[in-house]
């Protein structure tokens, strides 16, 4: 039985992390990734005409579903054409994860035909960005992009060049458990505390709610209706908390 490739643990690894999808254009370097993908019933590949359209389109999935979604492009100008749509996603906050196909390992530093320094080129729009130069390096770089992507919620870019892609994936690889959703951040008890005696006090209170109430829709509707009502006010009155009744642990 053949040997699982490197390219082939990349797309297990992803389908774990619960991508579906990864959108890109066939092509050179990238081959090994597209024809692994070919042959793991889990996971699509979305063809694009435009590198630049799958980083959007990645990027757009990510903020509509809230997970993970990636992308992918070949070595030189076809993962440069990720680009504009890594900047989109990474200042839009949405967990993508881009593959930025490279030339061989062995040209690496050569002036080789369309070589780029991907793990340069993308650093002002990445948490992070490495270059795998051995299969060995593979699975924990890339868990560790997952990671990235997820717990700050932006880009993270992973250069693998096409032969490393193409080589046997090692037997004794490590691979850890994947968090695939980013943990709930909540204040202590005691601010919560004060924030409840301040707008207790108040006599008119404003909410202005930022990105830090992204998921708790209904509970600051909830919040606000019940600063207004005339029922929190009775209750206030009475000794009950109206700010506590309403106190969620969402982020």
């Amino acid at each position: 039985m053949a040997k699982r490739t490197v390219a082939e643990q990349y797309v297990d690894i992803l389908v774990r992390t619960g991508v579906r999808r990864l959108y890109g254009v066939v092509g050179d370097s990238l081959n090994p990734v597209v024809d692994a993908v070919r042959r793991n019933a889990a996971i699509d590949w979305i063809q694009v005409r435009h590198e630049e359209t799958a980083a959007f389109a990645a990027g757009a999935e990510a903020q509509l579903t809230g997970t993970l979604a990636a992308c992918a492009g070949s070595c030189g100008p076809g993962h440069v054409h990720l680009i504009n749509g890594l900047y989109d996603a990474h200042r839009s906050m949405a967990p993508v994860l881009a593959l930025a196909s490279h030339i061989p390992s062995s040209e690496i530093g050569t002036s080789y035909f369309q070589e780029t320094h991907p793990e340069r080129l993308f650093q002002e729009c990445s948490h992070y960005c490495e270059l795998i130069s051995h299969p060995q390096q593979m699975p924990r770089v890339l868990q560790t992009a997952v990671q990235y992507a997820v717990g700050r919620s932006g880009v993270s870019v992973v250069a693998l060049p096409g032969d490393i892609a193409s080589r046997p994936a090692p037997e004794r690889a490590e691979e850890h458990a994947l968090v695939t959703s980013r943990p709930t951040v909540r204040p202590g008890d005691e601010k919560i505390d004060r924030l409840a005696r301040m707008v207790n006090a108040a006599e008119r209170v404003t909410l202005f709610c930022g990105r830090g109430c992204a998921g708790a829709h209904e509970e600051v509707m909830a919040f606000a209706e019940l600063l207004k009502s005339a029922r929190g006010a009775r209750t206030a009155r009475q000794g009950v908390d109206p700010v506590r009744q309403t106190r969620t642990t969402s982020a």
